[in-house]
């Protein structure tokens, strides 16, 4: 059997969320958080309206849309959208992959509504997205975190003259895949996913429909206080413009803020797209080259370019574990085990604070290790 490969890469942080910080991150970038200070204070505020004003202009929503940083990540997003417009009209619920699931059982178990359709992928696939009803509301993932599958960009299943709202799961697609921003009306994220920023804060951008649905529909469940965006059936304006619902951490604001700047470093969304789509293809020539390694997508079409999920049909699931084990240990590869839910694999994320020549080394432990794991 060759030897281990001479080189490691700078970076182990191959992880699905949290992600890879920027590269050349410093805790030194944070000195200017307010810290022990109100987040009422215009300082705090300011820095709270950067980050959504920078957010709006970076990702290029249109100016009509509103956008606000909520409580409790990607996940309080979500489930926000979900208890305050979900009720007057059937759902539509698309899901490949385990988060999109969880959605689709809350929908069901926890709101009880009483018309709720669900098209299924299975892990690798998309579902039938074009039979969804237009006349419904339609609640997807962008991409499928745990799958390594995800939407085209042009979601040409999604009608310009729907009824219904689109209410999409973002966290792992946005800042690294085109969003069509017309076919959107609710879309979530969190800071930890694509731009390695500090957890606990998700972000919801709302289209005009959006804000009609909240002005005008009272759901007929009692709405918790960190769900509520409408007040006496108007928008509250003010968490749109850097008031929050709750106390944040202005030290994972100012993580953010850091992680936009380096976006514009860079050159914007499109640099960072590019990014991703070069470090998936790092994978992509290395996949083509054995046999031993396959993408869990099926489609190219919909492959993922952050979460990309692995399947070793060759190999058992321990030998599977077995090779994960190994490149942690050697400080190569941090966390890159498929999700629980998914089949037995390695998930490893490709975002843009990702370096591809990190990822053509890593490639190289990933056949060496897994000529050993299989020879034992």
């Amino acid at each position: 059997m060759a030897d281990a490969p001479k080189n490691k890469p700078s970076s182990a942080c191959f992880s699905s969320g949290p992600c890879k910080k920027r590269p050349g991150y410093s805790l030194e970038a944070l000195a200017d958080a307010p810290l022990g200070r109100s987040h009422r204070h215009p300082l705090a505020l300011a820095k709270l309206r950067l980050a959504i004003d920078d957010t709006k202009r970076i990702l290029g929503v249109p100016e009509s849309y509103l956008c606000a940083i909520v409580p409790a990540s990607d996940t309080g997003a979500v489930e926000m959208a979900m208890w305050t417009m979900l009720g007057p009209r059937p759902v539509d619920v698309c899901y490949w992959e385990s988060f999109g699931k969880g959605w689709a059982d809350d929908l069901k178990n926890q709101l009880k509504l009483p018309d709720v359709r669900e098209f299924i992928g299975e892990y690798g696939v998309l579902p039938p997205l074009h039979e969804t009803d237009p006349n419904h509301d339609i609640i997807f993932t962008w991409n499928g975190t745990t799958s390594g599958v995800c939407c085209s960009s042009d979601a040409s299943w999604i009608s310009d003259e729907r009824q219904g709202l689109t209410i999409c799961d973002a966290t792992s697609g946005v800042f690294a895949m085109d969003i069509p921003w017309p076919k959107i009306d609710v879309l979530t994220f969190s800071w930890q996913k694509v731009l390695g920023g500090e957890a606990a804060h998700g972000m919801i951008i709302l289209s005009p429909r959006a804000v009609e649905r909240l002005e005008t529909y009272s759901p007929p469940w009692p709405v918790p206080k960190i769900f509520r965006m409408s007040k006496k059936g108007q928008i509250d304006s003010a968490l749109f413009t850097g008031s929050v619902i709750n106390t944040v951490s202005m030290l994972c604001v100012e993580d953010y803020l850091d992680a936009l700047k380096w976006v514009d470093s860079v050159g914007g969304l499109s640099a960072l797209i590019e990014r991703s789509k070069k470090n998936l293809q790092v994978f992509e020539e290395f996949v083509a080259k054995h046999d031993w390694i396959e993408f869990l997508a099926k489609d190219a079409a919909s492959r993922s370019n952050t979460s990309v999920c692995f399947v070793l049909p060759q190999a058992t699931p321990e030998q599977v574990k077995a090779l994960s084990k190994l490149l942690e240990k050697e400080g190569v590869a941090y966390d890159i085990n498929s999700y629980r839910d998914a089949p037995p694999g390695l998930r490893i994320w490709c975002g843009a604070t990702v370096e591809a020549s990190d990822i053509a080394v890593l490639c190289e432990w990933l056949e060496y290790g897994y000529a050993k794991i299989t020879a034992a």
